[in-house]
């Protein structure tokens, strides 16, 4: 039999797992009668846990929200993904690094040392882009999420001019470690994406609002058209396809999201796409081999007036928007 003290580190375990336990089905779970069921609820209410009596038939129990912050039971999966989380936490552009490595040291040091091994074995460097050293403040993020949570209108000041702005907010979205608001700007009648390090709430904020339908239908699409200045939400607007003097293995590696497919030995054919179509152009180039170009037409253009201007950079022959 297990003692009262393990048994009611599984009771608590099993509360946290689900909203709603019938008395029955916890008792059955145990092992136990109700009535010790009832027991070991008492006990663990004695230790600040906050345990709701769930009225009806069946009778039950919900673990609530208290005022304090009680200890928490992870099972080995859960220690686990919660230790890369905070490894990768320090990038996330959210100003908690400091608070992700004090976590990870508590729950490092009381994890059992079988866990332990598998936590140093996957072991994670998190590593930030550079030039990605914009942080959010995580006291912006709370409040403009609670806006998002409550669909209310969000009143801020926002960039370097603390513009004042009005907008309904959608969703707080992370993308390449910066986070954004997407949201519909009331002034300009428009969606927008705003950086979260540029926002300053006010308060209080404004009315409850209905929420909209996003272009695209949902954040993702929508995000991905953004950035890339895409009408439709998912391709790029520019897409070409071209035959690279190379083996596919040499490719790869800096295809991104385009498509390569091996011709032969040493030639593949590969789709790429940009915002323009001399973006295109320069994301061929970098293979530094003989190109032929598939089409369209627009992207033999694009070459062409790419190949003019490189001559002319070659020569030391300045180009007519420059001056002498």
């Amino acid at each position: 039999m297990p003692t009262t003290s393990s048994r009611m580190l599984t009771l608590l375990s099993l509360l946290q797992s689900r909203r709603d336990w019938p008395g029955g089905v916890l008792a059955e779970r145990l092992d136990v009668s109700t009535r010790t069921v009832r027991r070991d609820v008492d006990r663990l209410r004695d230790l600040g846990y906050r345990i709701a009596t769930v009225k009806g038939p069946d009778g039950g129990y919900r673990l609530d929200a208290g005022a304090d912050l009680p200890p928490l039971l992870f099972d080995d999966d859960q220690a686990v993904a919660l230790t890369v989380a905070l490894q990768v936490a320090t990038t996330a552009g959210a100003g908690i690094g400091d608070d992700a490595l004090r976590a990870l040291g508590t729950l490092r040091q009381v994890m059992p040392t079988r866990l332990r091994h598998r936590i140093d074995a996957l072991s994670v460097e998190a590593v930030r882009p550079p030039g990605s050293s914009d942080d959010a403040d995580p006291a912006v993020l709370v409040a403009v999420g609670a806006a998002v949570r409550a669909r209310e209108v969000l009143r801020f000041d926002y960039g370097a001019d603390a513009e004042r702005r009005r907008a309904e907010p959608h969703h707080v979205v992370t993308w390449r470690g910066r986070w954004y608001l997407v949201a519909f700007d009331l002034d300009r009648d428009d969606w927008r994406t705003f950086r979260v390090d540029r926002i300053a709430p006010r308060t209080p904020n404004g009315p409850r609002f209905t929420p909209r339908e996003l272009p695209g239908g949902d954040v993702a699409t929508y995000l991905t058209g953004v950035f890339r200045g895409s009408a439709d939400g998912v391709g790029w607007p520019c897409t070409g396809e071209v035959v690279v003097g190379l083996p596919l293995a040499e490719v790869l590696p800096y295809v991104g999201d385009g498509v390569a497919v091996a011709l032969d030995e040493g030639r593949t054919r590969l789709t790429v796409g940009s915002w323009s179509w001399v973006g295109v152009v320069a994301a061929v180039l970098r293979y530094d081999a003989e190109i032929e170009v598939v089409g369209p037409d627009a992207l033999r253009e694009a070459f062409a007036r790419v190949g003019e201007r490189c001559g002319r950079a070659g020569c030391g022959t300045p180009g007519r928007s420059i001056g002498t």
